[in-house]
């Protein structure tokens, strides 16, 4: 991923281009690779790039051959190899990039281009063929990369757009975020949603709603997860995977460690060939020079990587996941205090003050700068899972299946506020790109398609088992999904494949939410407290923990950037407990043999 930072219908861009240069300077955390400006007729496109695909060759902002397209990405396009194969006419491209080929795709396909696009991306496109010059912005369907518009009461025909909100506040009185799976067209200032899968409907009340009946088929959803982590492992720089010891960071580590082996060996057989061309002359190269091997660069053994505070959860398991899997595993401690010295900065690059995710991106936030400075840029991380199959613990409380695929939906719709943003700003804090494959598009469709009957759940004494003597838990049809050995040896060890659901936050170590808590108790008065609704009429923090965060980010932010945050709020007619931590709920403390 990268930092983009454009502007769009201004009179001078000459002019203007120091000053965008400076708010793209806000975001280069994002792209510390090189940095790239566009000034065009009435449009500046400025780039912060991280390279990870085409390395050597890809710098933008990228420019067709007539020179009248002007390319900004931020993300990663997956099928660029196929989408090139299957262009309608011939394109002389400059560069090994996987995002070129959105210039190609526009001019034969205008906008609807953006249907095909297999990835994580945010695009702004800028074409000078026409008057007046236009420009079309678009978001990956689910929101796994960020993207702002903004506007200026001062610069009433101007539009504006950013990877992150610091990069707008300077120039914009009025930001939002960009909507998932939509595109922007200039042309005719229309914003329309382009990505619409079968399941959308699915949270809307009435007969509109889609409310799934296929059965699960497990070997399919198995296969579709493990095609999700194969094309994630494009890259051309060494990358691992975030191990948390749950089942969603398992799985995807257990996957990807099976998949780079077999990248080891295809690398093998390209030395080797290369080697046999130093003395027979190479073959003729392809048309575009680019094939799969050539895109992806695998240490000999994947590397895992966890963070918790001493002897937590999470640490033991991902140990324990680590070593049946064979990763080369990194282990790093941190102490609340640590924790809590980063949150301001935490708040800075998350640009929200959603209690849930300041807790859980802290120690990702961490994680992801020792990370880097062993020099990997690309991880695999297991966000969506728990949206896409109801694995939050309050889901035992659904009312009934209808009522548990809505929350389902609902919540997937709404990654891009919470889980989405946490693992894209806490890891590109650092120049860091996290990749989920959970949230690939066609792993969606399997998976939200299945009907919720076979998702839900119950604990306790209500909980049954299957006929192997499987707890019928949260997840369990991806767990069951995996519980096999297609080559000998089992995805995971049991002890982990049917471990309970543990919030990341949670699951770090507990006294790390207790320290926050302790210590926003230790700040915010009882007085200041007594007042926050007189400070904060809309979104008004519940608790001294969302007061506190709450005040630090009014701290960094103007009044405008407030509106473009969204807190979690449990499902209180579910009888949930209003605070998100997993142990709030009544069956985790029952499994631990605690008492809330």
């Amino acid at each position: 991923m990268c930092g983009i930072v454009i502007a769009h219908g201004i009179d001078n861009p000459g002019a203007e281009r120091p000053r965008l240069i400076a708010c793209s300077k806000k975001i280069r955390h994002r792209g510390p690779d090189w940095s790239g400006c566009y000034s065009g007729k009435q449009t500046i496109l400025a780039h912060e790039r991280l390279a990870i695909v085409g390395v050597d060759t890809g710098a933008q902002p990228l420019v067709s051959t007539d020179g009248k397209i002007v390319l900004a990405v931020n993300g990663e396009i997956y099928n660029h190899i196929k989408l090139r194969s299957h262009l309608k006419h011939s394109y002389k491209f400059k560069t090994h990039s996987d995002c070129e080929v959105i210039i190609p795709l526009y001019q034969e396909l205008d906008k609807e281009l953006c249907p095909l696009l297999d990835g994580m991306f945010s695009f702004v496109l800028l074409d000078e063929s026409v008057t007046p010059s236009r420009i079309i912005a678009a978001r990956d369907p689910i929101g796994i990369t960020t993207l702002y518009q903004g506007w200026s009461s001062s610069r009433p025909g101007a539009t504006f757009f950013a990877s992150e909100l610091k990069a707008l506040t300077d120039l914009c009185d009025k930001i939002i975020s960009f909507p998932p799976g939509h595109v922007y067209d200039s042309r005719d200032n229309s914003t329309t949603r382009y990505f619409k899968p079968t399941w959308w409907n699915g949270d809307l009340d009435g007969p509109e709603a889609t409310i799934p009946t296929k059965p699960a088929d497990l070997k399919l959803l198995r296969e579709t997860l493990e095609e999700a982590v194969r094309k994630r492992l494009m890259s051309e720089v060494p990358y691992g995977v975030l191990l948390s010891g749950g089942l969603d960071s398992s799985l995807i580590a257990s996957i990807a460690a099976r998949e780079t082996e077999k990248v080891a060996q295809l690398q093998a057989e390209a030395r080797r060939k290369k080697l046999q061309e130093s003395r027979s002359g190479p073959p003729t190269p392809g048309e575009d020079g680019v094939d799969e091997a050539q895109t992806i660069t695998a240490w000999p053994q994947l590397h895992s990587f966890s963070i918790g505070l001493e002897n937590s959860p999470d640490l033991l398991a991902a140990r324990k996941a680590a070593h049946y899997l064979g990763t080369v595993h990194h282990e790093y401690t941190f102490t609340v205090q640590e924790g809590l010295d980063a949150i301001p900065d935490v708040i800075y690059h998350l640009e929200t003050y959603d209690v849930t995710t300041v807790r859980a991106s802290t120690p990702m936030y961490l994680l992801s700068r020792k990370i880097k400075a062993m020099g990997v840029k690309m991880v695999l991380s297991g966000e969506g899972s728990d949206e896409i199959f109801g694995g939050y613990l309050y889901f035992h409380a659904a009312p009934d299946p209808r009522s548990f695929h809505q929350e389902c939906v609902r919540r997937v719709k709404n990654l891009h506020t919470s889980d989405c943003l946490r693992a894209n700003k806490s890891t590109m804090a650092w120049g860091l790109e996290a990749r989920v494959p959970f949230l690939d598009k066609a792993f969606l469709e399997v998976a939200m398609n299945i009907d919720p009957k076979e998702k839900m759940f119950s604990k306790g004494t209500a909980q049954e088992v299957d006929s192997d003597g499987c707890p019928k838990m949260e997840k369990y049809i991806l767990r069951k999904a995996f519980d096999c050995s297609p080559d000998g040896k089992p995805y995971l060890p049991r002890s982990i494949l049917w471990r309970q659901k543990e919030q990341f936050s949670d699951g770090v170590g507990y006294s790390w939410i207790d320290g926050i808590k302790d210590h926003a108790a230790s700040v915010v008065s009882d007085e200041a407290f007594e007042k926050r609704a007189e400070r904060w009429p809309d979104s008004t923090p519940d608790t001294k923990e969302a007061y506190f965060i709450r005040d630090v980010f009014d701290s960094l932010f103007p009044p405008a950037a407030a509106e473009t945050a969204v807190r979690w709020i449990p499902r209180g007619d579910w009888g949930c407990s209003s605070d998100p931590s997993g142990r709030s709920v009544s069956i985790h403390n029952a499994a631990y043999g605690t008492t809330s």
